[in-house]
């Protein structure tokens, strides 16, 4: 007898269904991410002020940014601020994940670490700008009982960078924090046991286990914090404006000056185009030297 071969049925075709899914997702990109990029881009080589129509002159945005000592002063400026925000903040956010890891399995506490990123950049930056006033902020008054000097933590071209740093690690850290506690799930306790079994202390095991292990998670978390960091401006606008004497003047904020306080919208376009070159550069290269892609666990 013939041996009858059965049909199999193909499977569903989802590629319509798996389109209608991701279409929201893509259309807020190319509507609100890929198109305006594009036409920054493309304003980068015009003149436009908003009032006439855009008049293309190819170069001379870019000449005029590498020209500009106002520009690599505002670079310079950023890259402070980026060295003081990432180390403050990548140190304190890996010590709290493993406090969280370690010494306390209770959920509420480590919800508490989140607070301060759920209040907006433009409140914490209000609320520092009151505390740390020169005159009647709380903060000086505490460091005057002590019997210190009053700090001119917002008025004083020293203080004014490492502050606007602070504010902002006090409202991300905890973020960070739980993007490093995260990695820290993946690492297998047998690993911490093992150690201990060997006579391992705290410290060693935190050196020769825990960051190795998380390598991966840190250069993701490095990635994320520099890219935003790089891109500080709410902050500065509250509370100094760039001042004193362009001490603040990041390079978001001079951006921002000379397209809507001197709607200079090429030259503005100009200098978004170099600083997102500039990311890319810096992504770039943290993703090779970190080996990101890697894991030890494997």
């Amino acid at each position: 007898m013939a041996t009858v071969t059965p049909v199999r049925k193909r499977p569903p075709d989802d590629t319509k269904l798996a389109l209608l899914f991701i279409a929201p997702a893509l259309i807020g990109f190319v509507v609100f991410m890929l198109w305006p990029t594009l036409r920054g881009i493309w304003l980068s080589f015009t003149r436009f002020n908003l009032l006439t129509a855009p008049e293309w002159i190819g170069f001379d945005n870019y000449v005029r940014m590498v020209q500009d000592p106002v520009f690599w002063n505002a670079l310079k400026v950023t890259v402070y601020y980026v060295v003081v925000n990432i180390a403050l903040q990548t140190a304190l956010a890996l010590a709290i994940a493993v406090m969280m890891q370690r010494l306390t399995k209770r959920t509420w506490l480590r919800g508490i670490v989140l607070t301060p990123y759920l209040v907006s950049n433009v409140v914490a930056a209000m609320i520092f700008l009151w505390i740390l006033d020169y005159q009647l902020g709380i903060g000086n008054k505490v460091i005057e009982l002590i019997g210190l000097d009053r700090v001119a933590f917002l008025a004083d071209s020293a203080w004014v960078i490492p502050t606007i740093a602070v504010i902002n690690v006090w409202r991300h850290v905890g973020y960070t924090a739980l993007l490093i506690f995260a990695g820290l799930q993946t690492i297998p306790e047998s690993m911490y046991e093992a150690g201990r079994v060997d006579g391992a202390s705290e410290l060693t095991m935190f050196r020769r286990i825990t960051l190795p292990l998380l390598r991966p998670i840190l250069a993701l978390v490095l990635i994320i914090t520099v890219v935003g960091s790089f891109q500080v401006f709410d902050t500065v606008a509250i509370t100094t404006r760039g001042g004193p004497v362009d001490s603040s003047r990041v390079l978001q904020y001079y951006i921002y000056d000379m397209a809507f306080g001197r709607f200079q919208f090429g030259y503005a376009s100009a200098m978004s185009v170099g600083l997102l070159a500039v990311l890319v550069v810096i992504t770039f290269l943290q993703y090779r030297l970190t080996r990101a892609s890697s894991s030890d666990l494997a």
